[in-house]
């Protein structure tokens, strides 16, 4: 398997681990009583919580469109050193980015964001150009 589809499963890898990252708060605030239930009261996360979810969700954004750049370039047999090296910043800058935003850090939080986005962007000229 190409570095590249190795990254892709990694990445998965990690949006489910920050569905566990969520799931602590989520228990201790909402309680696993509302967890299992179908939910039709809405009710929110705050502090932590919140931003471990925002951070998972920010990864579901941009988790199909790396999917897509990976398996694109794959196809097109696009892949070189500069797309294995983007897909390994993209997995590296999302794993840095979770503690990140659990801490509150916006700027960095940011800068790390436009890494990993960036090099989707290139993951994704290597794939037509």
């Amino acid at each position: 398997m190409t570095t590249e589809l190795n990254m892709l499963v990694l990445a998965a890898f990690l949006a489910l681990i920050q569905i566990l990252i969520v799931l602590g708060p989520a228990l201790g605030q909402l309680g696993l009583a509302y967890l299992a239930s179908p939910r039709d009261e809405a009710r929110g996360l705050t502090g932590v919580g919140a931003r471990a979810q925002r951070a998972f969700l920010n990864m579901m954004e941009t988790l199909p469109i790396f999917a897509i750049a990976v398996l694109v370039t794959h196809v097109a047999g696009a892949t070189n050193g500069i797309t294995a090296a983007c897909a390994q910043i993209y997995v590296i800058a999302r794993v840095i980015y979770v503690p990140v935003y659990l801490m509150g850090i916006p700027w960095l939080r940011t800068a790390i964001w436009l890494v990993a986005t960036l090099s989707i962007v290139i993951l994704l000229l290597q794939a037509v150009l």
